[in-house]
């Protein structure tokens, strides 16, 4: 019995379709290409991108899923070379094979951007991008360098920003090339200069953006180096927001545009005036009610001591010198009188024979008395008068603002606590002193305790 041949193998389209694209994927997983873009189109709705990479010679359809190409940091545009990486997949209803795009970056990047992370790794290591060494950028500069091209809108937009901001800033330019052959050494000893003689108190470094190569003198080892050596305090304004140069990790501050780095190289001159009429105000509130606090307890103190008034304490003393005054002007008068008594008294009895010897006698031992009253009398007085001194000048050693006018201060907390000890206090503390004429607001810079004091 004769057999039947076997009967062919007929695939339909589809089976094709899928078996070629199963033998696609597997014969390319992933690759990179690299072409010029062409019919760049992406769809509103699903957001996905569909272009053709082609060259002199030949032309691949490419998609970039959603997903993929909202991490890509440029524009696709028709015309742009590009570096694709992806796989080889088929669209089957139409039976074209194309490349599914995972990564895309433009042609010739990849080197450089290789060569950024090698150098940033090794400075890195180095310390120069360590934000401890990192100085603060002066609050109120007098004067501003830019080291920047002196042709274009970057210089225009930071001169305009600064005269703006603060009209009496001075301004520095360092005219450079910041871009192409010879760039980067022009930037860096622009860099060195203006640190070496120190004619500015903040530097901003940069140019108005552009694609990474345009960008590529500012990752570039010279300046970097020469931005982290710098003792002034650097603001970089490259200028582009997608790209960040190395120069930017070793620079203070990294500004987003030039006239960002304007505005925080300097502060708003209306703004400042209107905090320091607010501090002014705060100030001249504080020393009023401050006055008014002192006042009350200097009446406090002096209620509280008998001293109300410095004119009543010597006003007592005098009133105490007047009243021994008038006790020995009495005494005097009594001895007068026993004195006159007394000689009647010896007239009477040894009648008018004894009467003038007996007067010379009395009158001889008056004047003796008389000159030795005069004597304690004189003396009295000058004690009294010695002691008047005396608790003059006690009262005046014991007014506080004969001692403050001596050179010494009062020191006390905020709260108005006085302070007898360097030892309560801690760096930074806020305190307040007082001097004979006028107080002052002060912070603790540093504590250097002194000795025990007694209990």
């Amino acid at each position: 019995m004769a057999l039947l041949p076997e009967p062919e193998k007929i695939l339909s389209v589809s089976a094709l379709t899928a078996l070629i694209k199963d033998r696609l994927t597997e014969a390319f997983p992933a690759l990179w290409v690299r072409g010029e873009l062409s019919g760049v189109k992406r769809y509103g709705a699903s957001g996905h991108l569909y272009f053709s990479i082609k060259d002199a010679n030949a032309l691949i359809d490419a998609v970039m899923w959603k997903g993929k190409n909202a991490r890509l940091t440029f524009d696709p545009r028709d015309g742009m070379e590009v570096e694709a990486f992806g796989g080889i997949g088929v669209y089957e209803p139409r039976g074209r094979y194309q490349l599914i795009v995972e990564e895309m970056r433009p042609a010739g990047v990849g080197a450089l951007l290789l060569a950024f992370e090698e150098l940033k790794q090794r400075l890195q290591a180095e310390g120069l991008f360590d934000p401890a060494r990192k100085r603060p950028i002066a609050r109120y500069p007098a004067r501003i360098g830019l080291v920047t091209s002196p042709v274009g809108a970057a210089v225009r937009d930071m001169v305009k920003v600064l005269r703006a901001r603060w009209p009496s800033i001075g301004i520095v330019l360092a005219p450079v090339r910041v871009q192409g052959p010879g760039a980067a050494e022009e930037i860096a000893a622009a860099i060195e200069l203006f640190d070496r003689h120190g004619m500015v108190d903040t530097l901003i470094v940069g140019r108005g953006g552009g694609s990474l190569e345009d960008l590529w003198a500012f990752n570039e080892e010279p300046v970097v180096r020469a931005s982290a050596a710098s003792r002034i305090p650097v603001i970089s304004a490259g200028g582009h927001v997608v790209y960040v140069t190395l120069a930017d990790f070793a620079a203070e501050v990294r500004a987003a545009t030039p006239s960002n780095a304007a505005e925080l190289a300097v502060r708003d001159r209306a703004e400042v005036a209107h905090r320091v009429g607010q501090l002014a105000d705060r100030v001249s509130r504080a020393a009023r009610q401050a006055v008014e606090v002192r006042r009350r307890r200097l009446e406090g103190l002096t209620a509280q001591y008998g001293f109300r008034r410095q004119q009543d304490a010597l006003g007592m003393v005098q009133q105490r010198v007047d009243d021994l005054v008038e006790r020995l002007r009495a005494v005097i008068h009594a001895l007068v009188r026993g004195a006159r008594e007394w000689l009647e008294d010896i007239r009477a009895r040894y009648g008018l024979r004894e009467w003038p010897r007996t007067l010379a006698v009395r009158r001889d031992e008056l004047a003796a008395a008389r000159e030795r009253l005069d004597g304690v009398v004189v003396q009295a007085v000058l004690a009294r008068r010695t002691r008047l001194n005396g608790c003059d000048d006690r009262l005046r050693a014991l007014s506080p603002r004969l001692v403050l006018e001596r050179g010494y201060c009062l020191a006390r907390r905020p709260d108005g606590t006085l302070l007898r000890s360097a030892e309560t206090l801690a760096v930074g503390d806020p305190i307040q002193v007082e001097f004979a004429r006028g107080e002052a607001d002060a912070r603790v810079e540093a504590v250097r305790p002194g000795g025990k004091d007694g209990p």
